[in-house]
């Protein structure tokens, strides 16, 4: 009897720790379950203030229609016509004895560039206005003989002779007064007897002054470049396109470059030319784009970029590439759903009935709410990438371009403290 008792009373305390433990359990998965809810409730919207958006660089924009998959990649880079590039070259050798400008400057057509000296140009003077004073008796004897011949008072071989000797110093005349005038030496001015040793050397046309290889006192003759010039006014770009898209390309087409060394800004341009012979072993037929929009970016010759050149019209929706975030091998925007000022700290003030001069300007602090939106990527070009919303995006929304990735930690960092 006494045995019984024990194990009745063993048995009676074994089921009210069972059912203890079942309570307990119970207890915690409800717990639990709320709080997932408080979660599921705190990631719906996530709320930043503009003081924080200002800090961190949040900016916002909204979903664009990009044409990223009808296109031809192309690289290349940025030239000018070679009408619009020229060598400074003097028509003679001597020796330098200015140089009136420095690299970088900016000149016209014309302006004088340097100043060089050659004593062989006095020499070239002299027999200007030797020739010049000859030429006047040669005129005199022609009209002479001329007159004479109409009047059957003179020979007509004579009259020959003062003709071809008027003839040939005519011509000699004028070359030499075109080799004054090419170095800029007014023949007015010689023939006054003003003779000059040194010469002023021009710009041939108008641009910047490149590389100058001379110095005061270098000698120079017609092969020596004094230095360059370019003019940056009609830089286009020379892209590269291999043969298995050519035929793609077309005059007229757009194309969209990003500057490659300019922190990838972006500008626009339209086909204009193709070449119709290959470049090298690689099979490369170089397309030239002139430039529309330079986004007020300066652009230089040489400038290497990377390019779309749009071949069809299909579109589709593209966001930066800073827009979309990962976590959790999805791929996530974040959209404005709702922006609100709220003056909580002024309310409470005015409740209370302060009248400090200190507090009633408290001015509410802005904040904006985010949802997360999963999104599915297609193809990335010139910094977008191609996205589709899994649920309905309102026309217009409001997204987070830069920044994104701040925005998902304040979500995480929400979870966190929630745990």
């Amino acid at each position: 009897m006494k045995s019984i008792n024990i194990k009745s009373i063993i048995a009676f305390a074994l089921f009210v720790v069972a059912i203890g433990f079942t309570s307990c359990k119970s207890g915690n998965k409800t717990e639990t379950k709320e709080t997932t809810k408080v979660e599921e409730t705190h990631s719906e919207t996530i709320e930043v203030s503009e003081e924080q958006m200002k800090a961190v660089g949040i900016e916002l924009g909204t979903i664009e229609m990009k044409n990223l998959n009808s296109v031809v990649k192309s690289s290349g880079k940025l030239e000018v016509p070679p009408q619009n590039k020229a060598d400074v070259n003097s028509l003679v050798s001597g020796i330098i004895k200015k140089i009136l400008v420095l690299e970088g400057n900016y000149v016209r057509q014309g302006q004088t560039v340097a100043i060089l000296e050659n004593t062989d140009i006095v020499k070239l003077q002299q027999d200007y206005l030797m020739l010049k004073k000859e030429f006047v008796y040669s005129e005199q004897e022609y009209q002479r003989q001329k007159e004479l011949n109409t009047k059957s008072a003179g020979t007509g071989k004579v009259f020959q002779q003062a003709a071809s000797k008027y003839e040939t110093d005519k011509a000699r005349l004028k070359g030499i007064e075109t080799q004054l005038q090419q170095l800029n030496i007014s023949p007015a001015s010689v023939a006054n007897g003003n003779f000059v040793n040194q010469i002023p050397i021009t710009a041939p046309i108008s641009g910047v002054i490149g590389h100058i290889p001379i110095k005061t006192g270098s000698y120079i003759d017609m092969q020596t470049s004094l230095m360059d010039i370019v003019d940056n006014s009609q830089v286009h770009c020379d892209l590269q396109v291999y043969e298995k898209d050519l035929f793609k390309v077309k005059n007229g087409q757009t194309v969209e470059f990003i500057l490659s060394n300019q922190n990838n800004k972006q500008i626009t341009g339209t086909i204009y030319g193709i070449n119709q012979s290959f470049e090298n072993e690689n099979k490369s037929v170089i397309v030239h784009a002139k430039i529309n929009n330079t986004g007020g970016i300066k652009l230089l010759p040489g400038m290497y970029v990377s390019a779309l050149i749009n071949v069809g019209n299909q579109t589709v929706q593209a966001v930066p590439v800073d827009a979309v975030v990962s976590a959790e091998g999805k791929q996530y925007i974040f959209m404005v759903v709702d922006e609100e000022s709220e003056g909580k700290e002024k309310a409470e003030k005015k409740e209370a009935g302060e009248k400090s001069e200190k507090n009633t300007e408290a001015k509410a602090e802005k904040h904006i709410q985010f949802k997360k939106i999963e999104v599915t990527t297609g193809v990335t070009e010139l910094g977008y990438i191609e996205i589709t919303p899994l649920e309905e995006i309102p026309k217009g929304a409001r997204i987070a371009t830069k920044g994104a990735f701040y925005v998902l930690s304040k979500t995480s960092g929400g979870k966190e403290e929630e745990e």
